[in-house]
């Protein structure tokens, strides 16, 4: 381990859990839009806010946008997410298009905080080469490919089976295992 974590701020990730079940929540705030409205070095930002910022805000109601204009300056886009974190971009000389990209960039990521040592609430020596577990993880793998309603996978032979029923079949099972061991012994007792 190397000692560049010691000048890092320490913390715990603040991303909302289970984002995406039952809908999506964005992650990105407000999104500040700083420019100069006679330096060349803008240019791209004054035609993106021009031409496509009605469109953006329209298409993202949850999404603040300001515009802050500013003398000599260079353009910057300034993102605030929902944890805290705030993202800077210099866009000096940005056209048009590279600024679109960038904003959808900023929009579809979700900030973890970059520049901080993640501090977790477990330490393990031998840390699990499988990944994390999810519900999908030992499900058959041609559930996948199935168009649902499936005559095939609704038979009661594919149906999950209760754990009740699986403790009866172990229990048959071990007495077919014992009841084969006891022959098994009176059979050599007899050949003796």
């Amino acid at each position: 381990m190397s000692n560049s974590h010691l000048f890092l701020k320490p913390g715990f990730i603040k991303v909302p859990l289970q984002n995406g079940v039952g809908r999506y929540v964005g992650q990105l705030q407000r999104v500040v839009l700083k420019f100069c409205k006679s330096s060349g070095s803008s240019r791209g930002m004054r035609e993106f806010i021009e031409a496509d910022l009605v469109d953006f805000a329209k298409n993202n109601p949850g999404i603040v946008v300001y515009l802050k204009p500013r003398r000599h300056r260079t353009a910057i886009i300034k993102a605030e997410y929902l944890n805290g974190d705030i993202q800077w971009l210099n866009c000096r000389n940005f056209t048009k298009d590279e600024i679109t990209k960038w904003i959808d960039l900023l929009k579809t990521q979700q900030k973890n905080s970059t520049g901080m040592r993640i501090r977790k609430l477990w330490h393990t020596d031998n840390p699990s080469i499988q990944g994390p577990w999810t519900p999908f993880t030992f499900k058959d793998p041609k559930l996948n490919l199935a168009k649902f309603p499936d005559e095939e996978l609704s038979t009661p032979d594919h149906l999950n089976r209760t754990s009740q029923d699986e403790l009866v079949e172990l229990f048959k099972q071990q007495k077919l295992e014992e009841l084969e061991k006891c022959e098994n012994v009176e059979r050599i007792n007899a050949t003796n």
